[in-house]
């Protein structure tokens, strides 16, 4: 995978919101955070905009987009928010000066379309908090996105869940929301999952909208093809009644059918405030025992 080049003091970022509007003081606040790291900072032009439920409409959000993936001084490009919206805008972008000198996009949620497209084109990418969270995030998430911006190694230990399968296992990390990896199952933009450790995480979901999805995952193959599990934020699920019946472990476990699975609960990224960046298409080193869970980038 190519890996954009780090970002220095003095960069350009520029920040976007190609899905859902969002309110102008988290962009400032973001924009005085970037700055208050040393880097220089554009706002799109329709970033604050309004169009019905978007930021704007598909040819503005699109257009702001482009702009960031053309331009050579753009070092960056930052998603202010998710929502829904990448996926109508993905397929009217030119992505070719991009995909000869890619460039981190920074997003999680929704801007999970855009992780898909990246990793086709061969291309490293930041999921990571985006600044309508800025205000609530933990000094972690700020501080390992930066991190992940710059090139400063860093590593992620959690104590480990009593639900985890323990072992180690390598592969080259790939994610991020399970509601958009779903609806890219079997299309263009679709991982490639051999050989490879999935994160997954979600939002305010049904228990069986999750059980769906992960059947979707099992048919696909995809438990056969990966060497390890990440399960981050499942924040805000819900429940029918009468009850689905199961717990998200079960449900999990239903579709994974192997005990040589490394698999890891409760990992800090997602939607929570303790969301860390992890570097989608980098290899990384997935450790699980009985005290602690530790992922780690293989430079």
């Amino acid at each position: 995978m190519k890996i954009p080049t780090y970002l220095i003091k003095g960069d350009l970022i520029y920040i976007l919101s190609p899905a859902k509007s969002v309110e102008a003081t988290h962009v400032e606040h973001a924009k005085e955070t970037f700055e208050a790291w040393g880097f220089k900072v554009e706002i799109s032009p329709n970033c604050t905009g309004r169009h019905a439920y978007f930021s704007g409409t598909d040819a503005e959000r699109a257009s702001d987009l482009q702009i960031a993936l053309d331009r050579s001084d753009i070092k960056a490009i930052v998603c202010a928010r998710g929502g829904y919206g990448a996926v109508r805008i993905v397929d009217k972008l030119n992505w070719e000066q991009f995909e000869k000198t890619p460039k981190w996009l920074v997003g999680f949620s929704d801007i999970t379309v855009f992780h898909h497209r990246i990793h086709q084109l061969g291309a490293m990418s930041i999921h990571a908090t985006m600044p309508l969270n800025f205000q609530n995030n933990s000094s972690a998430a700020l501080h390992t996105l930066r991190s992940a911006m710059i090139g400063e190694p860093f590593e992620i230990t959690i104590p480990s869940s009593n639900a985890n399968i323990k072992g180690a296992t390598k592969g080259r990390l790939v994610g991020g929301n399970l509601s958009i990896l779903y609806s890219l199952l079997g299309t263009k933009d679709c991982f490639d999952f051999d050989n490879t450790i999935l994160f997954i995480e979600d939002l305010c979901e049904q228990y069986y909208h999750i059980d769906r999805m992960l059947f979707a995952l099992k048919k696909a193959g995809v438990f056969h093809k990966i060497n390890g599990l990440i399960i981050g934020g499942m924040t805000d699920l819900k429940d029918t009644s009468p009850s689905f019946g199961m717990s998200l472990k079960e449900i999990i476990f239903e579709k994974v059918e192997r005990n040589d699975l490394v698999v890891c609960f409760d990992f800090p990224s997602g939607h929570i405030d303790d969301n860390r960046a992890m570097l989608l298409g980098a290899n990384v080193k997935l450790e699980i025992n009985e005290k602690e869970s530790r992922l780690c980038y293989v430079y």
